[in-house]
């Protein structure tokens, strides 16, 4: 009996004490406690992630990935190594004529034959990286890799070596297009250099210092960078790099930059370095700009630039107080326009002096790389929707782009494209200080015939090409086109002495055209 009341007792309690533990539980205890799938048992989805997590809307392809064996799996294959070769030859020679008494008795029959000197370059050895683009051996790479050689072969990661001829080269972005005669290759596909994130995982493929094919990894660390590299050598030069932390070296150059997926997004180029080794940071070429310049050089031998038609400053070179008398600040989300030429398509779209360019095609345009990048995707006769602000109220005008020549006809490759270097005519005002009728000056030297076949130095002042005196850049051309060999006469605009120089060119090369 007594046995009986304990054992009542206990279940009484026990049945109590669930009771209770039930009822708080579903009645009092906090909702929120529940456990989830976050740190500190929640549910809800951080606001900073919301963007990026598997299944929701945003970019899923930013988490990062747990190691990069498919991505460089799909990249080695398309990745090649270029070794370039330039003979050794003798350099036309250079007669040097100084104003002498003989000179003014005889005439311009007289010739120093000790002025007359020899001049010879050795022969150079390179190597470099390329891309894949098709599976019948087209291969872009830089114009660096390629510039001035004389061999160029490429070899697969199977080890097949090939002889390389080039298509086409464009100095002002530091592209080129070779190709090699083999079928049934791998290569890269383009992915979307806009959608490549500031953080982002990438992978840098080529073949540095010689080495085999070499796969490293690091993050995006900054878009549209400008670090000057080719605009010193091209006034017309576009700059928007893709700038990483991923170990890039010499013979890097021309090689991929692919994301996880093993897309390409862009063109290792350069490095920035005090003592030439990687230290730190790596620039590529965006794949969208890559594209358009493949393409063209493929199609048309030669880069269809499009111009917007405007003149602008950029804020990072200007002081304080530049700034300020120009009317503009260093964060301004936006290109200020400082004149807007008559004859070009932002004239003609009804953009005026003063005016912040902030969009193009929809793309923001807060930087002068941003702007240049996006403008040298087009070419001339394309139409692009141009955002700019005016008085503080945003406006949106459709500008049809034009080439250098202020028109939208296709630009063919001429005789001085292929002299590699930039002509201008000689302002009538100099040209009456040196005692000269007129003239063409170099104004700097690039990749091409010039470069190649004489040590010719910017600023060198043409006078003559052949019989015909060049007083402009127009009379210049005429004077060279349908020319196999040309003599160049002229002096150096820095040299107090005036010595007459003169310069052979074989113009021969620039008559024939790569087929493929």
């Amino acid at each position: 009996m007594k046995f009986r009341q304990v054992a009542a007792t206990v279940l009484i309690s026990a049945a109590t004490a669930f009771g209770s533990i039930f009822v708080y539980s579903k009645y009092f205890q906090p909702q929120h406690r529940q456990e989830g799938t976050f740190q500190n048992g929640s549910m809800t989805v951080p606001v900073n992630y919301t963007s990026y997590m598997p299944g929701t809307a945003g970019n899923s392809n930013l988490t990062p990935p747990t190691d990069f064996t498919e991505a460089a799996k799909i990249g080695t294959p398309g990745v090649v190594h270029i070794k370039t070769k330039i003979n050794p030859k003798q350099l036309p020679s250079n007669i040097q004529k100084r104003r002498s008494l003989l000179e003014e008795f005889f005439g311009d029959q007289f010739e120093d034959e000790g002025s007359r000197r020899r001049y010879y370059s050795p022969g150079q050895m390179a190597s470099g990286s390329g891309v894949l683009i098709s599976d019948d051996g087209f291969i872009v790479t830089n114009n660096h890799v390629v510039d001035d050689a004389d061999e160029i072969s490429v070899t697969l990661s199977s080890n097949r070596s090939y002889t390389a001829k080039v298509i086409g080269t464009d100095p002002n972005t530091d592209l080129a297009v070779i190709k090699i005669d083999a079928k049934g290759l791998p290569y890269l596909l383009y992915g979307n250099s806009d959608d490549v994130q500031v953080g982002q995982w990438v992978l840098a493929v080529g073949y540095p210092l010689n080495l085999e094919t070499t796969v490293t990894a690091g993050i995006v660390s900054a878009k549209s960078r400008a670090i000057g590299i080719n605009t010193r050598n091209r006034r017309s030069a576009i700059e928007s790099f893709i700038q990483t932390d991923a170990a890039v070296n010499q013979g890097n150059s021309g090689g991929a930059l692919i994301n996880t997926a093993g897309e390409l997004i862009g063109i290792n180029s350069a490095i920035a370095s005090p003592t030439g080794a990687y230290a730190g940071y790596s620039y590529a070429i965006p794949v969208n700009l890559v594209k358009k310049i493949v393409n063209d050089l493929m199609k048309f031998g030669n880069v269809q630039r499009a111009y917007l038609g405007i003149e602008y400053m950029n804020p990072n070179v200007m002081s304080d107080q530049e700034l300020k008398d120009a009317g503009m600040t260093r964060d301004m989300a936006g290109i200020k326009v400082m004149n807007v030429p008559t004859t070009g398509a932002a004239a003609a779209a009804g953009i005026r002096e003063g005016d912040i360019i902030t969009k193009i095609n929809g793309v923001r345009t807060s930087s002068i790389p941003e702007l240049m990048e996006q403008i040298g995707r087009y070419k001339p006769g394309d139409k692009v929707s141009v955002n700019y602000l005016r008085n503080n109220k945003e406006y949106t005008a459709n500008a049809i782009l034009k080439n250098l020549d202020g028109n939208t006809d296709i630009v063919k490759p001429s005789v001085l494209d292929y002299l590699g270097a930039e002509f201008s005519t000689l302002n009538t005002k100099y040209a009456k200080e040196m005692g000269i009728e007129g003239g063409v000056i170099v104004t700097n030297i690039n990749s091409g015939l010039i470069k190649k076949q004489t040590n010719m130095r910017p600023y060198f002042v043409i006078l003559k090409a052949g019989a015909t005196k060049v007083t402009n850049v127009d009379v210049l051309k005429k004077a060279l086109e349908g020319k196999d060999k040309v003599r160049l006469e002229g002096f150096n605009a820095n040299d107090q002495y005036g010595n007459i120089l003169y310069y052979d060119l074989d113009l021969s090369s620039a008559h024939t055209s790569v087929d493929f």
